[in-house]
């Protein structure tokens, strides 16, 4: 950094984030002596060209501004220079911390003015200790961030060439930790096609006392020593057996076991918890969930409130609670449930943290406890208010007292055979009484049962079942098995199947994931040719040894000699061994015979092409199935040219009108209007229209029908809004990060999140 400072400053401070949603929410918090700015996530990577390190020189990395983000630099400078302190309040985990050292690297300001500043809510409480207690950038934090950096570079960029080189049909690249994941989803996939379904059968006995009836189910038989014996029926003689065995036998209750027992609330929220939660509640997918969760721990505007951080930082593999957000849940539960809803002691989760937690952080939880989700459902779009009560909820629960439950078992003897029936009854609700877990209360209808009873016999009911192949992956069990191996971070599970994906090698049917053909070839010839890279230890140990560099137990520079030095012998044996792949079908081409290949269009889609390319140009979608033609559809509309009948047709540039006349034949395009006015001409005093058009590169827009009078567009479907700030037409931005309503202007920032109704 230059030693050049500004002869004169403002007295104020800037704060420096990486999101501008924060900006609001911290601003708020601070008043007029802080100027909030956002670096807008990273500003500095290696080069786009070559490796961006040197291997013969310890690694030594070359960092670049990001060509984009000029402007933000020289922002940040102009104002860097008019303060009379920087903070620096990037995200609090490695990635952040590396986000901060970038931007300290870039300001042209004196270092003794720079400082970092790091906090889990965006409270005012946890802002003003923040700044309060500044330090300085995490060295070992920004060196394991870079470390694993350079790792998925060296995997990327040496790997990826053999790849195109053997595979030339395909636009292939490997990751070092998407491509283990690949290899769970792929080893799954054999073991449900290599799956061989076992008989096995079942027996309910349907039982009635007093007119009451209710069923028991076949759990064991006594041997002749009188002990039990596991009862397993394999097949239809040995169920027929058993039948013949219960012919005129009597139904007698032989014992009756109560048991009291406690259900115990489970830990608050950590980032693969909340994602697998979020997806078998709510349906939502990994990188959505990050994405609301991202929204409410940067501040969701509540009113006269204005912007407030409504959660904790939602990356996170700690259970910790502070003792301040304790305090607050227990006086929220003692007053609001009773004092016998908290437990005697408080719960602690944090005392059976891993090996690899950070602790400094917390679990995901609610900022303020008494923002109810329902008190502020009004403010929250319908996602953002699912999630939110997700996460309030299971915080609640967390810290409330366990459930009491009541279980009774009932034995029924039928000669050697014992039938079982159970029930359990929940008799104080404890943490359920906010949420519920996924146990589901067994409450059985049967008749007041004493020992000795004798019941009568309605009817017994043999059923024949087959065991079931292991289910695929979705993702929120993807992520649960990549934290189970200790593979990736809080802050990698959403990107590493955002990936996967992406690049064609996994396909989502419903919620499963399926390794495509193309995904199976690549992760067979990675796990042949790069055994450790693919090896399940081997990547856990790696993060190990990042996590050992965050902790200043091991010494990067080591790490990824360690790591080179077998790693390029296995690149060169992949040069030289790796055979030339062709991805045959099943399916022969429908016009010469010749098989079909798997092939990768150049925007990323498979599809079959004939073997014969180019002298046969024959190509189908992947499942070999030409798509039929799309039926005319009839209208009442006539031909502008000759008023005869037409019908709608539908071609590559979308549906049109086709005069029926044979000697007409005159086609329309079907016009879509948005009905909102065009701007330019409702000036102008002209009935001009936004309707949708397509541009010769097959982008759809929304231009004026009166061109080529008028020449106004935009690019994405007004709404008829207008902007509150600048006036001009809000559109709608279907965007990964969200959907939003914003300001077709350029040079106008407004934008809002766009509600259920409005998408």
């Amino acid at each position: 950094m230059s030693a050049k400072t500004a002869k004169k400053t403002s007295g104020k401070s800037l704060v420096i984030v990486e999101s501008p949603a924060k900006s609001k929410t911290i601003k708020k918090i601070l008043g007029n002596d802080f100027i909030i700015e956002a670096s807008m996530g990273h500003i500095r990577d290696l080069p786009s060209k070559g490796l961006g390190f040197d291997i013969d020189n310890d690694f030594k990395a070359t960092f670049e501004i990001i060509p984009e983000k000029k402007k933000v630099v020289d922002n940040l400078n102009k104002i860097a220079k008019t303060v009379d302190k920087v903070y620096l309040a990037s995200d609090p985990d490695r990635e952040g911390e590396a986000i901060a050292w970038h931007v300290s690297q870039v300001l042209k300001v004196p270092e003794d003015k720079v400082f970092r500043i790091v906090f889990n809510e965006i409270t005012p409480k946890a802002i003003k200790e923040a700044v309060e207690n500044y330090g300085q950038i995490d060295m070992l934090k920004v060196k394991a961030q870079q470390t694993r950096q350079i790792l998925d570079k060296l995997v990327g960029f040496k790997i990826s060439p053999i790849l195109w080189e053997k595979l030339r049909n395909y636009r292939l690249s490997a990751g070092r930790v998407q491509s283990v994941a690949l290899r769970m989803i792929c080893e799954r996939e054999d073991e449900i096609e290599a799956f061989v379904p076992v008989e096995y059968w079942t027996l309910g006995a349907l039982l009635s006392k007093n007119g009451i009836e209710f069923e028991a189910q076949l759990s064991r038989k006594f041997n002749e020593k009188d002990k039990d014996e596991k009862l397993e029926i394999k097949n239809k003689e040995e169920i027929d057996k058993i039948l013949k065995e219960l012919e005129g036998a009597k139904y007698k209750v032989a014992k009756i076991t109560p048991r009291d027992s406690q259900r115990k609330p489970q830990a608050p929220f950590i980032t693969s918890t909340l994602q697998r939660e979020a997806s078998s509640k709510l349906g939502y997918g990994v990188s959505k969930t990050m994405q609301i969760a991202q929204k409410l721990y940067e501040g969701v505007e509540l009113g006269d409130d204005g912007a407030v951080g409504l959660i904790t930082y939602m990356r996170t593999d700690s259970t910790r609670i502070s003792d301040d957000a304790q305090a607050a849940a227990r006086d929220y539960i003692t007053y609001n449930f009773g004092e016998k809803y908290y437990p005697s002691t408080p719960n602690d989760y944090a005392k059976t943290k891993k090996k690899n937690v950070q602790d400094a952080h917390e679990a995901i939880r609610p900022s303020y406890v008494e923002k109810t989700p329902e008190s502020i459902k009004k403010y929250l779009t319908a996602e953002q208010y699912k999630l939110y009560k997700l996460i309030w909820s299971r915080f609640m629960a967390s810290q409330m007292s366990n459930a009491q439950v009541k279980n009774l078992t009932v034995d029924i003897a039928a000669n050697d055979y014992i039938f079982k029936i159970g029930s359990s009854k929940v008799v104080f609700e404890g943490f359920l009484k906010v949420y519920q877990d996924d146990e589901e209360e067994v409450i059985q209808k049967f008749p007041d049962l004493k020992t000795g009873d004798e019941l009568k016999l309605v009817k017994l009911n043999p059923e024949q079942h087959f065991t079931q192949p292991p289910p695929r992956y979705s993702e929120a069990s993807l992520v649960k098995a990549l934290e189970e191996y200790g593979i990736g971070r809080p802050s990698t599970y959403a990107p590493i199947i955002t990936k996967i994906q992406q690049r064609g090698y996994v396909e989502k049917l419903e919620k499963a994931l399926k390794p495509t053909i193309l995904g199976r070839t690549v992760c067979a010839q990675l796990v042949k040719h790069f055994s450790d890279i693919m090896d399940y230890k081997f990547t856990a140990g790696m993060e190990l040894k990042l996590d050992d560099i965050a902790e200043d137990k091991a010494e990067s520079v080591k790490v990824l000699k360690d790591f080179w030095k077998p790693f390029s012998k296995t690149i060169d044996n992949a040069k030289e061994n790796m055979e030339n792949v062709v991805i045959e079908s099943k399916v022969n081409c429908p016009n010469c015979g010749r098989k079909m290949i798997v092939k990768t269009s150049r925007f990323g889609k498979q599809f079959l092409a004939c073997s014969g390319y180019p002298e046969c140009k024959t190509a189908l979608p992947l499942d070999g199935q030409a798509k039929e033609p799309v039926a005319d559809e009839p209208t009442d509309y006539k031909c502008e040219k000759c008023g005869g009948e037409t019908v709608i047709k539908t071609g590559p540039y979308g549906k049109y009108y086709q005069c029926l006349n044979e000697n007409c034949k005159a086609r329309k395009g079907i016009i879509i209007s948005s009905g909102v006015k065009c701007p330019i001409c409702e000036k102008e005093g002209r009935d001009g229209e936004l309707i949708q058009r397509k541009s010769r590169y097959g982008k759809l827009f929304w231009g004026c029908s009166k061109y080529p009078d008028c020449t106004f567009v935009v690019w994405s479907e007004p709404t008829g809004e207008k902007c509150p700030d600048c006036g001009s037409l809000l559109v709608k931005k279907f965007l990964k990060k969200g959907n939003k309503i914003a300001c077709s202007n350029k040079d106008c920032k407004y934008s809002r999140d766009m509600k259920e109704d409005e998408q």
